[in-house]
């Protein structure tokens, strides 16, 4: 009876609102009754807050934000006139439902009315009564109509009243599990448990078994407390397989209300809905109009004023039920107000104003439908484990835009934390267009333009319901999700470049992830210098050099009786061997005794490349002071480097006007002799270098780089008279000196005869200088060989240092020559001692050691004429990467990927390109037919592709072909990256890493490896180990179930976890024994943090 009362009372206070409305229509005082509202708190958070905060600033209102302790650094607070912060010291929740703290500040600060947005209080009628009671609107229905449509129980029975069809359900809330044990004995299942104070999914439950009923009631009954502080429920008849059909309301003070249509919300997920269309695709026109005509009747007969929402489902056969009316704006109004160009939060405000519907031109017969809208709730959940929340760090947003799309957010920015405490909702995408599959169109673009990284999304899902036939065709239903298992054929996202500044990060802060594959330490032991004579050192050549200029030194080279040597252990020994980590303390040492006892060197090779690269990298020293200590340290030999033509000392084409002035410094620095070489051979490039050593007055030495074998009839491309003509050419150019760069070692005694034999013909006034690696071991012998066919000098090392990817060795070619008339001059005991001096030296250098993996040389450089210094170092990565069994493969590879690059001369940088091509080779298991077959689509490594494009040079004989015109030489995504800088160690053990990436400012947050050993975590769940139990998702502990010692079965309940205002049970994975629990209730948890264990 007194429930009849209140709806008869009700229905006279809708006639007399009925009765004012006629009068204000026929008096002239229409604004009696209108009161502007100046200042409206918006008692939410997120987008909704920001939807309202902006439509208060169009109709020139003053806006106020709430916050509690979490959302501090949430952009809905930024965009209000003024935020303020509740709930201090309460649960993330909890502060938004504190209404007394609510109510203060919005009497404190001059507040007109509260918007509730939705969710949290949006739907209390406490709140909305407290709201009256303290003078401020509400902008929503009266607290009465609240009360009644929030109380699920009485808004069906009010539905019964008003002939509107309805679920069989109970009659009120239900006390305990008993009452729901008896409805479904009644009814049978399956049923569903609803909150009876609120939706949106939570506490919302169906249970299809008996044995799930009681785990399934507490669940829903925790998940309603928490999120509306109530957590009555109510129990219905669950309907299989209907459409969630919702009709959108509006009504004012005096009894008008209208209808904007209605929406299809059939697309969910645990009751929540994911995609919402309007209007509802192929719907029947009469039960189109059934709909519409009971939710305005329904809203009629409660006096309903202000927005609200009539949700229906309707079944299989067509017969529609009412469910619940949501007394307040909905997520997805952006679709209704898409299609019927009708601002809801403007007419919201209008009508808490006391304006009229008609005042605001909003008549039934006015509104029309144009088009079709869709809304995707794009949210932070994975689907591929089952819509989990993922938490963390937004390190790249960027969105979809553009013609017919319309994007609500608020935490959607590079930057923003998404915390577990919150809804997972990232940003809403609403799209516009004719019909259904024009606004799908743009759904789908707008989604693919979407970036987001360093949190899951459910995009790709999105995606894939975009395209899906039964969605774009026919009509869909609540099981739509369940039944279409290909929907979560999630399409992979490549993220290529938030994992490369990743990676680039970690390096920067914890440093280089490469292993040492030995265990090798540097010796105890310092080494002894041998005894240097007082006085200053003996003239040598480069005294003649000072005197005589670069012509009169060539003169003398060519003069001179005997062989003469350079001695490469100040640099291409200790590349070859010691990645060139030697320091330059360790060669000013020997410096003094190499002076005084080797003054009949030709040169001292001791700078390049290398050298800048690792004293400036990892050395932290600078190669200009190693130049010119050493140069005070050894007056009497000439310095020798390496000049890679153009490139100067780098990887890359330097403008000419860099390349001299590098030159003039080093000369004025102490260096003396440039060997000039470029590694292709080609001549413009070499030029230009021989042009700059020259200008600086420096001796220029133009290396021709060798390759192939000369004494081969079957291998052509590299020709005697190829080398021949390429030596003329360097001659004509004005070389003083001229130099054979066998890189790989490739020189044998017949070839070294042969070559060095025409050459020495054909310029028989030029010095000639050869340059060698001992890889297959044969390097003293072809040494001998182009002395007795007419060098002049050639490369070696001290003993200690020599052989294997070094040069050969400085004591037996010395030893070897000692009473002919190639005699070096050179005396043997010394080279013991110089060479007894880098033994132990090299033996501080043990941990970059090529011995460590390498235990000899091979001769099959023959065929895979892979360069010294390349070669020990593609062992060694090998080895660190746990591929040292597979290192026959890299170099096979290697042949092949040479073949298919044309048959490239190797030496920095094309060796480098060969050697990521055949890198790329072995990682993808490609064959050389395979990579000519597929070169149209694979991505190759830039180096092949900058080569294939001419940035190095254009090889002898020109680019392979076809292979060159089926590479794809620009796919326009080249990434420009700058490191910027390191932040300080934060309370998780990471570090924020800035970086500039095409322009853009980006970061990622790094673990410092070294300070998190420091600092204590919680462990985490091992999936080797059998029994650890780990959490599927970051959140909070709400229960814990079992007790340390406890008998558990496989799937029983362990724990209870909330995250994102939804509750999870972690069931066991097994039957046994609970070992250790690693948690309690209100703990907060990361993802795969160590839950409890069991023992079987």
């Amino acid at each position: 009876m007194l429930r009849f009362a209140v709806v008869r009372g009700g229905l006279g206070l809708l006639a007399v609102r009925r009765a004012s409305r006629l009068s204000r229509s026929s008096h002239s005082d229409v604004q009696t009754e209108y009161k502007p509202i100046k200042k409206v708190m918006v008692a939410n958070r997120g987008e909704i807050a920001i939807r309202v905060f902006r439509a208060c600033t169009e109709m020139g209102i003053r806006t106020v934000a709430v916050y509690s302790e979490q959302d501090t650094g949430q952009m809905h607070r930024q965009k209000a006139d003024e935020a303020y912060l509740i709930g201090r010291g309460l649960a993330p929740v909890a502060a938004y439902l504190h209404i007394p703290d609510i109510i203060k500040v919005a009497k404190e600060n001059g507040v007109d009315a509260i918007h509730p947005g939705y969710g949290f209080l949006s739907e209390s009628a406490d709140f909305a009564q407290a709201c009256a009671d303290a003078g401020v609107r509400f902008v929503g229905p009266t607290p009465d109509t609240v009360r009644k449509m929030g109380d699920k129980v009485e808004a069906r029975s009010l539905a019964n009243g008003a002939g509107v069809p309805v679920v069989p359900g109970t009659d009120g809330p239900i006390s305990c599990l008993q009452d729901a044990q008896a409805f479904a004995q009644t009814y049978g299942f399956p049923i569903i448990f609803k909150a009876a104070y609120g939706g949106g999914g939570r506490g919302m439950r169906v249970v299809r078994e008996y044995e799930e009923l009681e785990e399934n009631y507490q669940r829903a009954y925790s998940e309603a407390l928490t999120a509306f502080g109530n957590g009555a429920l109510f129990v219905e008849k669950f309907i299989e397989k209907p459409r969630h059909i919702e009709v959108q309301i509006l009504g004012d003070k005096y009894g008008n209300v209208i209808h904007l249509y209605e929406r299809d919300c059939s697309i969910q997920r645990r009751h929540q809905k994911v995609v919402e269309i309007a209007p509802g695709f192929q719907l029947d026109p009469h039960l189109r109009d059934r709909l519409h005509s009971d939710a305005v009747n329904l809203a009629k007969q409660v006096g309903y004023e202000n927005a609200g929402t009539v949700e229906f489902l309707v079944d299989k056969h067509g017969k529609h039920y009412f469910i619940e009316v949501n007394s307040r704006l909905q997520v997805e109004h952006t679709v209704t107000e898409e299609i019927t160009d009708v601002d809801l939060v403007h007419a919201q405000l209008r009508v808490c104003e006391g304006r009229s519907l008609p005042e605001l031109g909003l008549k039934q017969d006015k509104i029309r439908v144009n088009g079709c809208a869709i809304q995707c709730r794009v949210t932070t959940e994975d689907p591929a484990r089952g819509f989990q929340p993922d938490t963390g760090r937004i390190e790249v947003f960027r969105s979809g835009e553009g013609m017919g799309i319309r994007l609500d957010s608020a935490s959607a920015f590079q930057g923003a934390i998404i915390s577990p405490h919150y809804d997972s909702l990232l940003v809403k995408v609403i799209a516009s267009g004719k019909d259904l599959n024009m606004a799908a169109s743009k759904m789908s673009r707008a989604l693919a333009e979407f970036r987001v990284r360093g949190v899951k999304t459910n995009i790709p899902f999105l995606q894939n319901v975009l395209s899906n036939n039964q969605f774009l065709h026919s009509t869909v239903d609540t099981q739509f999700i369940d039944e279409n298992p290909e929907l979560f054929n999630l399409k992979p996202t490549q993220n290529r470049a938030q994992k490369l500044l990743h990676y680039l990060g970690h390096v920067m802060v914890n440093g280089p992830t490469t292993p040492i594959p030995v265990k090798a330490k540097p010796s105890s032991i310092d080494p002894v210098v041998p005894h240097v004579g007082m006085g200053d050192p003996p003239v040598g050549f480069r005294d003649v050099l000072l005197r005589d200029g670069p012509e009169g030194f060539a003169k003398a080279v060519r003069a001179h009786q005997g062989l003469l040597l350079m001695d490469t252990t100040f640099r291409d020994a200790h590349q070859s061997l010691l990645a060139t980590r030697v320091r330059t303390h360790d060669l000013k040492k020997i410096s003094p005794f190499v002076s005084h006892s080797f003054s009949n060197l030709f040169s001292l090779e001791n700078w390049g490349g290398a050298t800048f690269d690792v004293a400036m990298r990892f050395l932290s020293e600078c190669p200009w002071k190693r130049l010119q200590e050493l140069r005070a340290l050894i007056p009497n030999v000439p310095f020798q480097m390496l000049l890679r033509g153009a490139n100067a000392v780098g990887y890359t084409n330097y403008p000419d006007n860099a390349v001299f002035k590098f030159c003039e410094v080093a000369k004025e620095n102490g260096m003396d002799i440039f060997r000039v070489f470029d590694s292709l051979n080609y001549l413009p490039n070499m030029l230009l270098g021989m042009e700059a050593a020259g200008a600086a007055g420096g001796v220029v030495e133009a290396a021709i780089s060798y390759t192939g074998d000369v004494s081969d009839p079957m291998r052509q491309k590299y020709s005697l008279d190829y080398y021949v003509n390429l030596a003329d050419e360097l001659v004509k150019a004005g070389t003083h000196i001229l130099c054979i760069k066998d890189m790989a070692g490739l020189l044998k005694p017949t070839s070294s005869q042969l070559l060095i034999g025409a050459l020495r013909d054909r310029f028989p006034d030029v010095p000639i200088h050869v340059h060698s690696h001992d890889t297959a071991g044969a390097g003293v012998a072809a040494m001998l060989a182009c002395a007795e066919a007419g060098a002049d000098v050639v490369d070696v090392a001290v003993d200690s240092m020599a052989g294997m990817t070094s040069q050969p060795s400085m004591g037996a070619i010395v030893a070897c020559t000692k009473g002919t008339k190639y005699d070096t001059g050179i005396a043997l005991e010394k080279v013991f001692d110089y060479s007894e001096y880098w033994e132990v030296t090299r033996g501080l250098y043990a941990p970059f050691d090529c011995t460590a993996t390498m235990k000899s040389g091979n001769a099959d450089v023959y065929e895979n004429e892979i360069p010294g210094g390349q070669y020990t170092n593609l062992h060694f990565q090998a080895h660190s990467m746990g591929l040292g069994n597979k290192f026959k493969e890299v170099k096979k590879a290697y042949t092949e990927a040479n073949k298919l690059l044309g048959d490239l001369i190797k030496v920095t940088p094309s060796s480098k390109i060969v050697g990521d091509l055949a890198q790329f080779m072995v990682q993808n298991n490609l064959t050389r037919q395979e990579v000519e077959e597929r070169a149209d689509e694979l991505s190759f490594p830039q180096s092949v592709v900058e080569f294939l494009q001419g940035h190095v040079g254009i090889p002898h004989g020109g680019f392979p072909e076809p292979f060159r015109s089926k590479v794809e030489l620009e796919r326009g995504k080249t990434l420009h990256i700058k490191a910027l800088a390191l932040g300080d160690l934060n309370k998780n053990g990471q570090r924020e890493v800035f970086f500039e990436m095409n322009g853009q400012l980006r970061s990622v947050l790094v673990k410092d490896t070294v300070a998190m050993k420091e600092m204590k975590f919680h462990p985490k769940a091992q999936k080797s180990i059998k029994g650890q139990v780990g959490a599927p998702m970051p959140g909070k502990v709400l229960e814990v179930k079992v007790k340390t010692g406890s008998k558990v079965e496989k799937g029983q309940p362990l724990c209870v976890l909330s995250a994102m205002k939804m509750e999870t049970v972690v069931n066991s994975p097994m039957a046994g024994t609970i070992k250790a629990i690693h948690v309690s209730p209100d703990a907060s948890l990361e993802g795969d943090d160590l839950i409890l264990e069991i023992e079987e």
